[in-house]
């Protein structure tokens, strides 16, 4: 058995694997944060946003706007370029995964299309290169205007299947510019046989229209399978203040929510560091943010 990501050592948790991170995360039941910082704009004092989210209690790092075929990490100085997810895993204690985006030449968009590069776009030239650089995780899903479907995530999924060894997370946290329900029964068990470890739904309170009781009934389906489920702050509503992150917190948690996830938008790079703490308080308390905070990374 694994021990529960809540309150394991560095030592622990980055030795892992895929299946046994699933298993620590579904162990801490409803009590683990998960940071996404943007990769291409400095932070503090030549710091990585990561480490600033790491600092502030984040359990699981997710690096925005990186390109697996030309690896850097504003404010990370390495050797070699490969080397780059090793250095932010020691310098952060973290499992660190990277977002990959399934993007649809032929969607319907609601706004101007985005042109991202190769090494953020999901294929399999992408996905191994993930894998080599030692990502723990990848998530499927979609930046504002870059016409990412739940067709392709699917897609994306069967094909990280057989490059990529590490956790997959799939879904949307908002439309990402196309015409198309953001998360749905079908599209949730579509990825699911595809082979996906954690369903991403828009977190309760973030898109208009999504509801507890359709989170509740996509938790139950997804439990059901074996699968785990992660809500999203991804509609900039982690710079909306404290109390704003606390409520949409607790009501996640009560709908059954394993992973909780705050997104980039405060300060254009990483969320607020007062919300990534009530975002931590809120689902765990005081003593296993406090723990995830203090405890050193050379355990």
């Amino acid at each position: 058995m694994v021990t529960r990501i809540i309150s394991a050592n560095t030592s622990e948790i980055l030795k892992i694997d895929g299946t046994q991170l699933k298993q620590s995360i579904k162990a801490s039941e409803g009590r683990t944060v998960l940071s996404e910082n943007v990769v291409t704009e400095p932070a503090i004092d030549n710091l990585t946003t990561s480490e600033i989210a790491a600092a502030f209690g984040a359990d699981l790092i997710l690096l925005n706007l990186f390109d697996t075929l030309n690896p850097k990490v504003s404010g990370l100085e390495v050797d070699k370029p490969e080397n780059t997810v090793k250095k932010l895993q020691k310098l952060t204690g973290r499992p660190i995964g990277v977002n990959l985006e399934p993007v649809d030449e032929k969607a319907e968009m609601e706004s101007t299309k985005l042109q991202i590069s190769s090494g953020r776009t999901a294929n399999v030239e992408s996905m191994r290169a993930a894998e080599e650089l030692g990502f723990n995780f990848v998530c499927f899903t979609g930046n504002p205007g870059t016409g990412v479907t739940n067709r392709m995530i699917a897609k994306a999924v069967k094909t990280a299947k057989k490059n990529f060894s590490g956790l997959i997370i799939a879904g949307k946290m908002h439309g990402a510019g196309v015409d198309e329900p953001v998360a749905s029964e079908e599209s949730v068990k579509e990825f699911l046989d595809a082979g996906a470890d954690v369903i991403l739904v828009p977190a309760v309170g973030t898109v208009p229209g999504f509801t507890s009781e359709e989170l509740i009934n996509i938790v139950k389906i997804v439990h059901k399978h074996g699968g785990l489920v992660m809500s999203t702050i991804g509609t900039s509503q982690e710079s909306s203040g404290a109390q704003t992150v606390h409520d949409i917190a607790l009501q996640n948690k009560i709908c059954g929510i394993d992973i909780q996830h705050i997104g980039d938008a405060g300060w254009g790079v990483v969320p607020p560091t007062d919300t990534i703490f009530e975002l931590s308080k809120t689902i765990r308390g005081m003593n296993h943010t406090i723990s995830r905070m203090a405890r050193s990374i050379n355990r």
